[in-house]
């Protein structure tokens, strides 16, 4: 691994004079407005080279203005950033800069966010269960996606991909042809007085887990217990905590749910907030099941692909 630019040894512990100089500078100029792409240039120009020597270009600037090394400052494993017991070339506070300035430039250059219809809970990998999560494929388009496990071995199968547009329009082409059924209506208003039920009892269990949370702080606090147990049971607390929170949105929303007096479902299904088709979905399905497809590039629902369990009515919906 090379050593960081700016610095004479791996540890850090010593700055390299010929490098400080032009990093500053470096940094400066980004300050001043210039892009990582003029930073480069105006680098190379001066006849400066990366550690390993190399020209600079724009994504090996990004990647030195990002680590927060260059500041004598590091992550700690709450992703704070801290003292990290070297010296920096640059202040903390020009780092802090550097940041800002690096969110700006995402936020100018981002995609426009997707309103998935099916996320967090509401769509689960046929194979693994692990809940679908929006993801942007390579090209761009929004999709769901089996998130394969990390290195702490969070995560799924990874093994089930499908286009949002080709998924969402399946779900909701069945909950139209659902809605147009007779007695329908006057079953969700059963599940919706289940669900306003569960409400109640989310949101006391959800002040539970922050009362525990709480505590927990408060015993290592006082040197009750370890660093190692409060951060596996603070852990396991905000897992907990995100899980409840999401089924609590969701369960508020079928709650709160009307379709009023619809005459034409279709036209409505195509108009409505995503809000208010989640709701519907999560009233009439229990599960939304995805699995692989016979072949990559697949662009149609084939049979089995996706399987959709219809809600038991008058029990609250599993994603919920």
């Amino acid at each position: 691994m090379p050593r960081l630019y700016g610095f004479d040894d791996q540890s850090r512990r010593r700055l390299r004079d010929d490098e400080v100089g032009p990093l500053r500078e470096m940094v400066s100029r980004a300050l001043a407005d210039q892009s990582n792409a003029d930073v480069a240039t105006w680098a190379n120009e001066q006849g400066y080279r990366g550690t390993l020597g190399g020209e600079w270009k724009d994504a090996s600037v990004g990647r030195l203005f990002r680590n927060p090394a260059i500041a004598g400052l590091m992550h700690d494993e709450n992703g704070e950033l801290v003292d990290a017991g070297h010296p920096g070339v640059v202040t903390p506070e020009e780092f802090a800069a550097l940041a800002e300035r690096e969110q700006g430039r995402k936020t100018a250059d981002a995609v426009p966010a997707f309103d998935y219809l099916l996320n967090e809970g509401a769509c689960e990998c046929g194979g693994c269960k692990q809940y679908l999560s929006g993801a942007r494929t390579n090209a761009g388009s929004p999709g769901y996606r089996c998130r394969p496990k990390d290195k702490l071995g969070r995560g799924g199968c990874g093994e089930v991909r499908i286009d949002a547009e080709l998924l969402e329009n399946h779900v909701g082409e069945y909950v139209v042809a659902e809605l147009l059924k007779p007695g329908v209506r006057a079953q969700i208003l059963k599940a919706q007085a289940a669900v306003t039920r569960q409400v109640e009892d989310l949101k006391a269990a959800i002040a539970g887990l922050e009362q525990r949370q709480k505590e927990s702080a408060k015993l290592y606090g006082s040197r009750q217990i370890s660093k190692t147990a409060f951060v596996t049971a603070d852990a396991e607390i905000v897992t907990n905590l995100k899980e409840a929170r999401t089924k609590l949105r969701y369960a508020e929303q079928m709650a709160n749910f009307s379709l009023g007096g619809a005459k034409d479902l279709v036209r409505w299904w195509n108009r409505a907030p995503q809000a208010s088709k989640r709701a519907l979905v999560l009233l009439l399905l229990e599960r939304i099941q995805v699995f692989p497809a016979s072949a990559r590039g697949v662009r149609t629902v084939e049979p089995g692909r996706v399987v959709l369990h219809r809600q038991k009515i008058g029990a609250p919906s599993s994603g919920a």
